[in-house]
């Protein structure tokens, strides 16, 4: 390389360049897929159909009052619902979010097994509104804590 012209070391140098571009691109691209969940309500799943047996999706909406069952062990039964009429019935086993409540709303991640309508959760996520207090702090308005 010593002997080479100072453009040839140029051309191979943005030649091993882009080879590593193309490469950090192509990894990149399939770490992202790997990792990449599709996000349903249940109107989209009626609408959709239903994934593939064994996908890694999410699921959210609504918890629907009254749904909420215990199973056996740590295994909790609800339904999601999102307004349309359509609801999903979710299956999870472990503890569930302080956040979790009938009424509130939820994001479930797991996959549907072959055959079965129950959606079985890996991961529950529950989401709460704006208007978050702490329990110390509920019944105070702010303008006793502002004196």
């Amino acid at each position: 390389m010593a002997n080479m012209r100072a453009r040839t070391k140029r051309l191979y140098a943005v030649g091993v360049a882009a080879i590593l571009v193309v490469a950090a691109v192509f990894l990149a691209s399939a770490a992202l897929r790997q990792h990449a969940d599709l996000f349903y309500t249940p109107e989209l799943l009626v609408e959709r159909g239903m994934p593939e047996p064994g996908q890694r999706i999410r699921v959210g909406g609504f918890v629907a009052l009254g749904s909420r069952e215990n199973g056996e062990g740590a295994e909790i039964l609800f339904t999601i619902e999102d307004g349309s009429g359509e609801t999903v019935r979710v299956s999870y086993t472990g503890l569930v979010p302080d956040l979790f409540r009938e009424g509130e709303g939820v994001v479930a991640t797991g996959r549907f097994d072959a055959g079965s309508t129950v959606f079985v959760a890996e991961e529950i996520l529950a989401k709460h509104d704006e208007n978050y207090q702490p329990r110390e702090l509920e019944g105070l308005s702010r303008d006793k804590t502002a004196a």
